[in-house]
């Protein structure tokens, strides 16, 4: 925090810095809101999107006497945080550079533990409890992409995505503004299982969800509507033919396909 680096960016007229974490591919900078930012001296902003269905873009979350509700705030996409949270943390934050060098000069950071690993609602509240004004602003679930599971990597690799000029692209083609729901089991797990599982990535444009148990083997050209459940019993193999269409289906062995 004291090696200069603050000083020289706003020597240079830098004003806010966009923090993104690593494992959220999406995120990228939205003139909007950095606009919005800068019209309002918003010193920190956080980037959430709604844990339902219900598509909201761009609106800020209320504030109370001015501070976030942190309470209304998860990190992880778990079953517990989705019933009990009302945002997810997009792992995508904004910050004003005089706000930072302030917290600098005056020794306010030394009271978060750097070293310590927290919660990030914990780490996240303790660093938004140091600025004057922080805020929330809810995103369309597309502006978070986490990529942490090979069910997170099937997402990417479809057709749901494409990347232009180092950006990740939503598929317009897909009504549905929340993404399908993947679920892949153990077999899945390592990402060499999961390509030697996969001839071709499935299309999942019109997908709601997908959840896949036990030795099931995908071919070529295959394309998923609605919501597909697969599962393989023990000791069976269950080959998923190329070029087959699933739609609303539950398979079990290969009669069902």
């Amino acid at each position: 925090m004291n090696s200069g680096t603050i000083d020289v960016l706003l020597s240079q007229g830098k004003e806010y810095v966009h923090v993104v974490s690593s494992d959220n591919i999406a995120a990228f900078v939205d003139p909007k809101i950095l606009n919005h930012l800068i019209q309002n001296e918003i010193e920190y902003c956080m980037e959430v999107t709604p844990t339902t269905a219900t598509y909201l873009e761009n609106n800020l979350i209320s504030q109370r006497q001015g501070r976030v509700q942190l309470g209304k705030i998860k990190r992880d996409l778990s079953k517990h945080a989705m019933e009990e949270f009302e945002f997810i943390d997009t792992r995508s934050s904004w910050m004003n550079l005089k706000a930072i060098k302030r917290l600098v000069d005056t020794d306010a950071l030394k009271g978060i533990d750097s070293n310590k690993i927290l919660p990030q609602e914990t780490s996240v509240g303790s660093a938004m409890g140091l600025f004057s004004q922080p805020i929330g602003v809810i995103v369309p679930q597309s502006r978070f992409v986490p990529l942490n599971t090979t069910s997170d990597l099937l997402l990417i690799q479809s057709d749901l995505y494409s990347s232009a000029e180092g950006v990740l692209v939503r598929n317009t083609a897909r009504a549905n503004p929340v993404n399908p729901s993947i679920d892949l089991g153990p077999e899945f797990a390592k990402v060499s299982d999961f390509l030697s599982r996969f001839k071709s990535i499935p299309s999942v444009v019109e997908l709601d969800s997908l959840k896949v148990t036990g030795d099931v083997w995908f071919g070529a050209g295959i394309t998923l509507k609605g919501r597909v459940s697969i599962v393989a019993e023990p000791g069976v193999k269950l080959e998923i033919p190329d070029g087959v269409v699933l739609e609303n289906k539950e398979i079990h062995d290969s009669a069902d396909i």
